[in-house]
């Protein structure tokens, strides 16, 4: 039996649970981690706690806990490499106003990082993934292309502006977003994460009832992502994120690259929210002006989960 405080299921996100404290007050609890993505051990530390605290941030909540989750080479990286990951971390903490409290180290040949995170949120306003609804303009807080830019950097193909780019975009926390969101009036919100735009937006069409139409030439790019998508630099992930997603997908006259970067696996990416639309052209306003990417992408329908693309 589950209890009845645990709100559980698609509409509490893509990878959080939810305990209902009080009539005000409920805990959400989540957990991510990655292998290296840079190779500055603490630019991937604070890059890493960026991610795991995505999804409180994507339900409309405040992370205030955290736990570190550390596989390591023992034999092969040092001490002092790791304590750079977790200075990292508590950079992201610091700014996020979370406390990391402990954590688990297992010994591991690939080494990997993230966090267990806990926020609350009002029960009253959490944001779901099923929370779409029709005449609403979809915000996207991020531009898309980490995955790309990460594959080439790993093969030596990346420029110095372009992994710079990606870098900040990653270590930015959804906090703006999410306040953004709430102040928006939204309703859904997802976080762009590891299933990419196509995935993660395909999701909250299909659990909201709704069709998107999603104006592809108004999706936030990095800057050299497309470039590197021309010369072949998409990883596995994205390919499959897009085989997913094509069942519900309307592709019309866009390009297969731009199609490719839409189901790009993003590592931190933004926050993907519903709003009306003069509350989606403010909350884009607000959000630019503080640094962030983003721009209205789409508009929502009545439907059953399909996305076309406009």
């Amino acid at each position: 039996m589950i209890h009845p405080d645990l709100l559980v299921g698609s509409d509490t996100g893509d990878d959080a649970a939810v305990w209902r404290l009080s009539a005000d007050r409920a805990l959400v609890l989540t957990t991510d981690f990655i292998t290296p993505v840079v190779d500055d051990a603490r630019t991937w530390g604070r890059i890493a706690a960026a991610n795991a605290a995505s999804d409180v941030y994507a339900m409309g909540g405040t992370p205030f806990l955290a736990l570190n989750l550390v596989g390591w080479n023992t034999a092969e990286l040092s001490a002092d490499l790791l304590a750079d990951v977790l200075l990292g971390a508590q950079d992201a903490g610091a700014e996020g106003g979370w406390l990391t409290v402990g954590g688990h180290t297992v010994d591991d040949p690939e080494p990997k990082f993230g966090l267990v995170v806990v926020g609350d949120v009002h029960p009253d306003r959490m944001l779901t993934n099923a929370g779409l609804r029709p005449g609403q303009e979809l915000v996207l807080t991020k531009p898309l292309g980490i995955g790309i830019i990460s594959t080439a950097l790993k093969r030596g193909a990346a420029d110095e502006q372009t992994v710079s780019a990606a870098v900040d975009s990653m270590v930015r926390l959804n906090a703006a977003a999410a306040t953004s969101a709430l102040a928006a009036g939204a309703t859904g919100a997802t976080d762009v994460t590891g299933f990419g735009l196509l995935g993660h937006l395909g999701r909250m069409a299909t659990e909201s009832g709704v069709d998107v139409d999603l104006r592809v030439g108004d999706v936030p790019l990095l800057p050299g992502a497309r470039e590197l998508a021309e010369r072949g630099f998409v990883p596995g992930g994205s390919g499959r994120n897009l085989e997913w997603a094509r069942p519900q997908l309307e592709t019309g006259s866009t390009d297969e690259v731009l199609v490719r970067l839409l189901a790009d696996a993003q590592t931190s990416g933004g926050l993907l929210f519903g709003a009306d639309p003069d509350a989606a052209e403010q909350a884009v306003a607000d959000l630019r002006g503080s640094g962030h990417g983003a721009a209205v992408v789409g508009t929502v329908s009545d439907g059953t989960g399909t996305l076309r693309l406009r």
